[in-house]
């Protein structure tokens, strides 16, 4: 289902994505269009895209062609999403350590609809980090390794 969704394939066309996209959450999903989840992923995401048209724009980035921002963004586990508004990094408090990024699927269409109005009310308020409105059971729980440099 990536087919549906555009996609970015160099530096320039996410910079520019996440620069000029104004008033709406900008939906960036890291990953493979050939890996089973994050193709379960871009399911969920293009039936919910139409839905959400008037609070977000959703785009994949291929991270094989992009490996900058998987460091810029440390993604070491993949699909990851990642949210923008108004060119600010949204963050979510997941109930994890990690608030800059979601690792994994969202379970139902439903799940990843609410997130994003979560992250659009909150983003319209001035916020730049607000809480998930997901059960914390639904959200996939990873050991996240530090490394000191």
């Amino acid at each position: 289902m990536s087919f549906l969704l555009p996609h970015l394939n160099n530096k320039k066309e996410v910079d520019q994505a996440i620069k000029t996209t104004e008033d709406l959450v900008l939906v960036l999903r890291f990953g493979r269009d050939n890996d089973t989840t994050c193709l379960q992923l871009d399911e969920i995401l293009s039936k919910a895209a139409p839905e959400l048209a008037n609070m977000a724009v959703i785009c994949c980035v291929d991270i094989d062609s992009l490996p900058m921002y998987c460091q810029y963004f440390d993604i070491t586990l993949i699909p990851a999403t990642i949210f923008f508004f108004n060119a600010q990094h949204m963050k979510v408090d997941w109930g994890s350590p990690d608030h800059t990024k979601f690792i994994g699927t969202f379970r139902t269409k439903q799940d990843f609809i609410d997130v994003v109005e979560v992250i659009y009310r909150g983003a319209m308020k001035g916020k730049l980090m607000v809480t998930s409105p997901l059960d914390p059971k639904d959200v996939p729980k990873y050991d996240l390794l530090y490394k000191d440099y």
